[in-house]
């Protein structure tokens, strides 16, 4: 049975007090979330319960304790400050899923610092991007990664400290590069957690837009509020649940719901490191007896596609609540895991900006197979006529997904970037950039993205960055990339280029250049399908008409293209 009541309690004389009770909170305290994620739990006599149970490529497991992550945390935290790292500085965390990179998220915030989270998959490129514009003081790595930091680390005079935490003995390696392992390092009893306010920031998240560099979304220690409370509510975590996130904490996910909500909770969580396999997923399942498992719509489709005969090979019967996040869920999956698994896999929406969920199907609630579902009790969400900016009140009408600002995990800006931070509030209300309809029962239905941004598997990657990116390989003359579907992920990256002189179309170059993006910015950002053409369509003016290549990609219907530059 669920823990939190109906829904329609729930929304009923709502409070974000409630959560700042039960977290033992008041205006105007300390509220760090490192401290609230490990030593609070320990203080309430959960020391010896394990946090993490985490498991490895070839096998590798271990088990860590909230004791042991108050410990770790601390270790961390002191040996930043012994380098001279301080409160607000920027320290990236550039890991694959292993321990360190979640006991490290713990210890940088715990002395004041901005953690900045970065996927462990990206290429130099995009490395540099991101450092480049938090002006990031210490990187904290491992040696498999450290060929591309440094490849980027001359043009980058702010970051002082690369820390890796793989090698065998704590030492300075080379310049600007220290070894620091935890194992090895006297565990710190004794902390004095950095006294951070609400609004003191705490995450430093990047996303992907239209145009321009990906934008640094700044999140305040005070966003636990709504993380908890949706954790509790949505996830409807409970005192003997194993937990399964299996985002990267690369991505806000991971974050706010592999990291801060479970652990604020003082929930066992379990995470697998060892790549993505039916066969792998269903045996960690049963393996660690997994209550509540919390994954993406690219992943339920691939377990999809293995098939419903694997499951009868493993017990899955510990399973007690399913949900999902990062695209929408398609229809086909709700029905398919109340069939294989005895219940449906509850959607949920959000975003990097929002910090936590908004748009949830709440356990108890009834599910509408491919429905978002309703705002999470205290969001007031509608939808948006796209030229007013008004609500619409009449159901089934597509608008703009908007919110009303005020939530505790509502990004607090753009990292320097003012200008396109208040471009995402307009009369009140923010804007999501998705659209979507509203039934008569209020449930929201997804339509699309208002904007050019591509989610694949759940990822959102920028057609302006892949662009950029394509015009550094010597044989494109001009790019244009647009969203291509797919049967797992949706959609995929599909770049459109002409060449440049001298250069011949070919199944090798193609691959050459896949490749190139691939290293330079992620294997998500590597376009799947390349299409050589003799001129993109452009405007009179010379902008390429992004749209109508990606009408053509999706058999939709081209538009006006009054604006087109005759052929």
């Amino acid at each position: 049975m669920s823990n939190i009541g109906s829904y329609e309690d729930r929304t009923k004389n709502f409070d974000w007090k409630i959560a700042e009770k039960e977290l033992e909170f008041k205006e105007g305290h300390t509220i760090n979330i490192g401290w609230y994620c490990s030593d609070r739990i320990c203080l309430k006599g959960k020391a010896d319960r394990i946090a993490l149970f985490y498991e490895g490529f070839g096998g590798i497991k271990k088990q860590f304790t909230f004791n042991d992550i108050r410990l770790a945390s601390n270790t961390i935290g002191k040996f930043l400050q012994t380098i001279g790292i301080k409160s607000e500085d920027r320290v990236c965390l550039f890991m694959d899923r292993i321990p360190e990179l979640y006991l490290s998220f713990l210890g940088v915030l715990k002395i004041g610092a901005i953690v900045q989270p970065l996927f462990s998959a990206f290429g130099d490129e995009a490395l540099y991007v991101r450092l480049e514009n938090a002006q990031t003081r210490a990187i904290i790595t491992q040696k498999k990664h450290l060929p591309k930091v440094r490849k980027v680390l001359d043009r980058l005079p702010y970051l002082e400290f690369v820390i890796v935490v793989d090698h065998s003995k704590s030492r300075v390696l080379e310049p600007k590069v220290i070894s620091f392992d935890l194992q090895e390092s006297k565990p710190v009893e004794e902390f004095e957690t950095y006294p951070t306010k609400a609004e003191s920031p705490s995450v430093l998240h990047y996303t992907s837009g239209t145009t321009g560099q990906p934008k640094g979304v700044k999140h305040v220690h005070y966003s636990l509020i709504s993380q908890y409370l949706t954790a509790k509510w949505v996830l409807d975590l409970q005192d003997n649940d194993i937990y399964w996130c299996t985002a990267d904490p690369g991505w806000v996910t991971g974050t706010s719901y592999g990291i801060i909500g479970p652990w604020s909770l003082g929930i066992t969580q379990c995470i697998l490191d060892a790549g993505f396999s039916a066969q792998n997923w269903y045996k960690f399942i049963e393996d660690y007896k997994i209550t509540m498992w919390y994954s993406a719509p690219t992943a339920i489709r691939s377990l999809m596609k293995a098939g419903e005969k694997i499951i009868s090979n493993f017990n899955l019967s510990s399973l007690r609540h399913l949900a999902s996040v990062g695209e929408p869920l398609n229809p086909e999956a709700v029905i398919w895991s109340q069939k294989v698994f005895g219940k449906p896999f509850h959607d949920t929406f959000w975003q990097t900006e929002t910090g936590s969920i908004m748009i949830t199907n709440f356990p108890g609630m009834k599910v509408k197979a491919g429905s978002m579902g309703k705002p999470f009790p205290g969001i007031k969400g509608v939808v948006l006529n796209p030229k007013t900016f008004d609500p619409i009140t009449e159901p089934e009408q597509v608008g703009l997904i908007a919110f009303q600002p005020g939530w505790p995990a509502m990004m607090r800006a753009y990292w320097n970037n003012e200008e396109k931070y208040r471009e995402k509030f307009v009369k009140g209300w923010y804007l999501t950039g998705d659209r979507a309809t509203i039934d008569n029962e209020g449930y929201f239905w997804f339509v699309g993205r208002d904007d050019d941004v591509i989610n694949t598997g759940g990822h959102l990657v920028s057609p302006f960055e892949v662009e950029s990116a394509l015009l550094e390989h010597p044989a494109v003359g001009e790019s244009a990339v647009v969203a291509k579907p797919d049967e797992i992920n949706m959609e995929v990256v599909k770049a459109f280029i002409t060449l440049k002189p001298g250069f011949i179309p070919g199944p090798d170059l193609e691959l050459e250049i896949m490749n190139f993006i691939r290293r330079k910015l992620s294997p998500i950002a590597m376009p799947q399908a390349i299409e050589y053409m003799e001129k993109l369509p452009k405007t009179r003016s010379g902008k390429i008409m992004r749209r109508v290549l990606h009408a053509r990609e999706w058999g939709e219907d081209i538009g006006d293209i009054s604006t087109l530059e005759n052929d």
